[in-house]
């Protein structure tokens, strides 16, 4: 906009005494700065989209596994393992985002999907860097991990186990983030999170965490997670009120039914919506979808229904 007005104010200066061919040289001169002005926009604008020229659909998973408790009856961990086996060989996901993965829940899964070609990663919230954790599975045939981030949801980060303190329940938050490489070369972030369930303050404050950790990283995202919130909530507002690359962040979920259904105890009108999926990347958020959780015998998936998302990486 300033090299046409400058253009303009140029050309609109008396000329009565200059020669054509000074005039010419004058105005071919301004021209070819706008020219080479434009061009630099034009390859600012190609290097910025580039990343999104060649591009790969993915299918990412969050999925709340519900921790080991004996008073889940016949709906403990341990009666629930071939049924979430079960729902992720039927639906592969590229990468899936798990919640409540306590230690041994953690090896186990490590182990199982191992053998159906995924890398596991993630630890322990609790100050040993034991205990429950937001753990991320990937295809490790479709990816290459180039960096891997276990972060608390607190004033100091970096401090396992450390909290918001009289803000937040007794629980440590964390977050895993997994960089990965797509086999053509795109690289993104995949962070996974489980926000505080007594207090609307941590849940907020941890949102802020993470976008902001999103920010320094300067990567295109995928952030997935039970966030302990509904929809509307202002304590989601953060994960689409900021633009760590610029892009739009957009709920993947946004539209979809309940997720939380506490194994079916709940009725249909007391089922909440609290899990979702954001990311920065193109994707199509008409395709999301809550995976179906019927009893198999008395037997669900969890106690919340996965919820799966395309997006193009």
């Amino acid at each position: 906009m300033h090299l046409q007005h400058a253009f303009l104010d140029a050309v609109s200066e008396p000329v009565v005494d200059m020669p054509n061919t000074a005039v010419l040289i004058a105005v071919f001169a301004i021209t070819a700065a706008a020219a080479c002005a434009a061009v630099l926009l034009i390859g600012q604008f190609l290097k910025k989209n580039r990343r999104f020229e060649k591009m790969t659909e993915i299918k990412v998973f969050t999925f709340n596994l519900r921790v080991e408790s004996e008073s889940d009856g016949i709906n403990r961990f341990s009666n629930r393992r071939g049924r979430i086996l079960d729902c992720i060989r039927q639906y592969l996901p590229d990468v899936i985002g798990f919640q409540e993965a306590k230690d041994e829940m953690r090896s186990w899964l490590s182990d199982e999907l191992a053998a159906i070609g995924y890398t596991v990663v993630g630890c322990g919230r609790d100050a040993d860097m034991f205990g429950e954790s937001v753990i991320v599975a990937f295809k490790r045939g479709a990816f290459i991990m180039t960096d891997l981030d276990n972060r608390w949801l607190s004033p100091t980060p970096d401090v396992p186990g450390s909290t918001f303190g009289r803000d937040q329940s007794h629980c440590p938050r964390i977050m895993t983030a997994v960089t990965l490489k797509t086999r053509d070369g795109n690289p993104f972030i995949f962070l996974n999170t489980h926000l505080d369930h007594k207090s609307s303050t941590a849940r907020f404050l941890g949102a802020v965490e993470i976008m902001q950790y999103l920010s320094v990283r300067g990567l295109h995202f995928i952030i997935t997670g039970d966030m302990n919130a509904r929809p509307g909530d202002p304590e989601l507002d953060p994960f689409t009120n900021y633009q760590p690359c610029g892009e739009t962040v957009c709920d993947l979920t946004e539209g979809l039914g309940t997720t939380f259904h506490g194994f079916g105890h709940r009725s249909p009108d007391r089922e909440i919506k609290i899990d979702y999926i954001y990311s920065d990347l193109p994707a199509d958020a008409s395709k999301s979808f809550v995976v179906p959780d019927s009893p198999v015998d008395g037997v669900y998936i969890s106690d919340h229904r996965p919820v799966c998302a395309f997006v193009n990486v």
